[in-house]
């Protein structure tokens, strides 16, 4: 007997999955924040500053965050079809793996310039880069604390990159006074150093999440063994196997498992005990729910996990 979700209790599901995505708030914010990238850019080579192009390279995992949760919303709202019957959320995720590795890219080439700099100290136009980082710094902590309650896990992410970049903006700001004032420019190099190693942390994280998804391993924010437990406390529930937990897409979760019952139990009985499942499991940001019923006598491995060790965890 198997369960999915075409029925009339699925309202539950788009509260996880959608959200009330603010589609809109996520297109300006990725414009504006492009603008910020053309701004440092463009003062980094006028300004022959290192630090503000990378500050710019910084930007550019905002623009990778901020691009991938907006497709994310805009594919969210695109209906499956018989070709992509999951919809087309992983193509924001093969977005996601290929900007993470441009970044990684990107911060290996700051490093070379930085170490290259620290060697042959170039000057630098200390207030086109305080001008230029202060541009960056105003707009992110706009769009950052501007967004900062949305529910939506796709735009929490985004908010979180756009307050770091800002941080790393009052850097070059500081640096910038530093050396307009002293004329001390090796700061310049040292600060590129320092948001070379921001990037490279966001970026691993990026393309670590991203490979996760992509062999569909257990999203981070779910516990297997705390959601075998949820489903056997459901009354009625005797057993659970061959259990799958995988995201969609950030923050879209799914799960299919096998769970024995009484045999002798009706089906709106058994209705009954799939709706508490999938009720307690939503609360575990788990929207797609898959679950196939079972009798005691029906045979299957000893195991929680499919393809485990029979002396795995087994209720």
């Amino acid at each position: 007997m198997e369960h999915s979700h075409h029925h009339p209790h699925t309202h539950h599901h788009e509260d996880v999955f959608h959200s009330h995505a603010p589609v809109g708030k996520m297109r300006s914010a990725f414009i504006l924040t492009l603008c910020i990238f053309v701004i440092e850019l463009l003062g980094g080579v006028w300004s022959h500053s290192l630090a503000l192009l990378s500050d710019a390279g910084h930007v550019l995992t905002d623009l990778a965050a901020l691009g991938l949760s907006w497709y994310a919303l805009v594919q969210s709202e695109r209906p499956s079809n018989r070709r992509m019957t999951f919809g087309y959320y992983r193509a924001g995720i093969l977005a996601a793996l290929v900007n993470g590795m441009t970044l990684i890219a990107v911060t290996v080439w700051i490093l070379w310039e930085a170490v290259q700099r620290l060697q042959h100290v170039e000057p630098v136009t200390g207030p086109f880069v305080f001008v230029s980082a202060g541009a960056g710094l105003s707009v992110n902590l706009y769009l950052g604390l501007r967004m900062r309650y949305e529910e939506n896990l796709n735009v929490q992410s985004a908010v979180l990159h756009m307050l770091g970049d800002a941080v790393a903006s009052a850097g070059v700001m500081v640096g910038g006074v530093v050396m307009w004032i002293t004329g001390w420019y090796v700061v310049d190099p040292v600060l590129s150093i320092l948001i070379a190693l921001l990037i490279a942390f966001g970026a691993w994280r990026l393309v670590r999440q991203t490979v996760i998804i992509l062999m569909e391993g257990t999203p981070a924010e779910v516990d297997v063994d705390k959601v075998s437990a949820v489903i056997c406390a459901v009354p009625g529930v005797h057993d659970v196997h061959d259990l799958h937990v995988w995201s969609l897409t950030s923050g879209m979760n799914a799960l299919s498992c096998h769970v024995v019952m009484d045999g002798s139990l009706t089906v709106q009985q058994s209705q009954e005990i799939l709706r508490d499942i999938e009720h307690r499991l939503v609360h575990m940001s788990i929207g797609h729910v898959t679950i196939q019923v079972e009798d005691p006598e029906h045979p299957h491995e000893p195991s929680l996990l499919c393809n485990a060790q029979t002396s795995g965890h087994r209720h």
